[in-house]
């Protein structure tokens, strides 16, 4: 099984991610990115969706199991071509020439958060999962670029509670503050999510012109940022 998969549901791409709690790591982000090129150029599709196949995590975010070893032998060329591959699929998302749907199939932590934020909409299963940026209890303040995605995404107000809370919200209350569309029962998920992406059949160009317009600032902010200088000591692992 691949690391990220892709099908065709009409003229909807389903992309699926298979690599267990789906953390961020070489290997995964360069998977998603291949994907996502080749839903672009090979397919006709029009509306992206993307979801999970674990049965109760949607993605954990960074892998700090494979980054922390690095940053702790002073690979920091390693660490820092991470976080700019990392910022690479969030610009990705961001700009994708098609209306992108994030069904959210169980707990979205950190940075499956983050990207989360990046999709156009989320639908969110409602039975099991949690959305949470536990980064104030791990010691990982967010990047200027990860801040101006999360903002287009979430209310100030509640980006602020979940911020320096780090608590764990429901789909419901996801859904009672606009962070996504629809709370759906897990057995309702897929149905409701490609029922909608099947009613956006948009013209690529005009999808792509919109996104460059409407979030400028965003992809300015993830193309003049330096990764952090990371200092082990900082994660709270």
């Amino acid at each position: 099984m691949a690391v990220v998969e892709m099908t065709l549901d009409e003229k909807v791409a389903v992309v699926t991610l298979n690599d267990g709690e789906n953390r961020f790591n070489p290997g995964f982000l360069e998977g998603f990115l291949g994907v996502l090129d080749r839903v672009e150029s090979d397919t006709d599709a029009n509306v992206l969706v993307v979801t999970s196949s674990h049965e109760k995590i949607f993605s954990n975010g960074i892998d700090l199991d494979w980054l922390v070893p690095h940053v702790q032998k002073g690979d920091i060329e390693t660490a820092k071509r991470f976080f700019y591959t990392m910022n690479q699929l969030f610009r990705r998302l961001i700009l994708y020439p098609m209306p992108t749907i994030c069904a959210i199939s169980g707990h979205a932590f950190a940075g499956g958060a983050i990207m989360s934020c990046a999709f156009d909409f989320r639908f969110m299963r409602s039975d099991r999962g949690f959305f949470c940026f536990p980064e104030v209890d791990l010691g990982i303040p967010f990047l200027p670029g990860m801040i101006a995605l999360i903002s287009k995404a979430i209310p100030q107000y509640k980006f602020e509670e979940l911020q320096y809370t780090g608590k764990r919200a429901t789909a419901q209350e996801c859904e009672a503050h606009h962070i996504v569309t629809k709370a759906c029962h897990m057995d309702d998920l897929m149905n409701e999510t490609l029922s909608f992406a099947k009613g956006l059949n948009k013209r690529r160009e005009i999808v792509s012109e919109m996104k460059k317009r409407m979030y400028k600032q965003i992809v300015h902010a993830f193309d003049v940022e330096d990764p952090p200088l990371i200092d082990s000591g900082q994660f709270n692992v």
